[in-house]
């Protein structure tokens, strides 16, 4: 029988390949999206589904959303600010995205009966620890982005649900995610720029920035798999490749997918803002453990991501 899942953010990047995911393999779901960052072209195939319903809502008006999660039996949370940079310009987004949001999302799974969770968190809540790679028990150390802190603040109110009344939760630290409908992020930056003049190429930071990148359906593949595996109460995973790269090694691959070579304008420093970790490394034997191996590299997935930009180049004029 049918599952009926509820999906937060569902117009966006993860949430509307996760809605193609689940809606493929013969499952219900409902979709909620404000659009103020999802594309409704990301629903096209979901929206001529028999098993698919949107609800446009904001996870800020709690009375809606409580009638929006009705007959809802999952709920994946993935609606978040993903403008991560920008934190200390606007630092009531993060709380009221990420924290206040999540509280209503688990006051309306309450309202409804509903007990079982899988939560997008980030591995920004490490802060810049000095264990690499960074296991799920890594000690926290002082938090360093709005946006990390808020998260973990979401992390918290999950696990007290899940202790004061019997919820079940996943919940998923990421590195950031590549491939298809991928809409702002490093890549998104890179191509904009280049698109305008692939004669130079302004770099935040020195580009010695080491990330961890994990494609899209690797991703969908790890969270299935977990939440099919693992039954603890709270169930926490790292989300990663097995390696990193610089961020030059991700400019080159960029360039050569498009064939430039721009002058790289560097601005300097390790971090390419307040809040930027210079070097993020997951480590994932956890997930791995469960029998999950990425299939995608890391330049197969940021090549992905430039195949898709190029032939969805109408994604720069709709995140203006």
């Amino acid at each position: 029988m049918a599952l009926r899942y509820i999906i937060t953010g569902c117009a966006g990047f993860i949430g509307s390949n996760l809605a193609d995911r689940l809606l493929a393999q013969g499952e219900q779901v409902i979709g909620i999206d404000n659009f103020s960052t999802g594309q409704r072209q990301f629903l096209e195939g979901a929206l001529g589904h028999p098993n698919f319903r949107l609800v446009e809502a904001d996870l800020l008006n709690s009375d809606l959303l409580k009638q929006a999660f009705a007959g809802g039996q999952v709920v994946f949370h993935l609606a978040a600010n993903a403008d991560v940079r920008f934190g200390i310009h606007h630092p009531q987004k993060d709380l009221q995205q990420n924290t206040i949001a999540t509280f209503n999302v688990l006051e309306a799974m309450r309202a409804n009966g509903i007990k079982e969770i899988a939560f997008s968190s980030t591995g920004s809540i490490y802060g810049e620890t000095d264990i690499i790679p960074t296991p799920e028990n890594a000690p926290f150390p002082l938090q360093t982005s709005l946006y990390g802190a808020s998260k973990l603040a979401c992390e918290g109110l999950i696990q007290a649900y899940c202790e004061g009344f019997g919820f079940k939760s996943w919940i998923f630290r990421f590195v950031s995610i590549l491939g298809e409908r991928y809409t702002h992020g490093h890549i998104f930056d890179f191509y904009k720029k280049l698109k305008e003049d692939p004669s130079r190429l302004p770099v935040l930071g020195n580009g010695q920035q080491r990330k961890s990148y994990l494609y899209i359906q690797d991703c969908i593949d790890a969270i299935l798999l977990a939440m099919d595996q693992t039954h603890d109460r709270v169930n926490i995973f790292n989300l990663g490749s097995e390696g990193y790269c610089e961020v030059n090694d991700s400019i080159g691959w960029i360039c050569e997918e498009l064939g430039v070579k721009p002058k790289l304008e560097y601005s300097g420093g390790d971090r390419g803002w307040v809040g930027d970790n210079p070097f993020i490394f997951l480590e994932t034997k956890k997930i791995m453990s469960l029998g999950w191996k990425p299939k995608f590299s890391i330049r197969e997935g940021v090549i992905k991501t430039v195949e898709y930009l190029r032939s969805h180049e109408w994604i720069f004029e709709a995140r203006k």
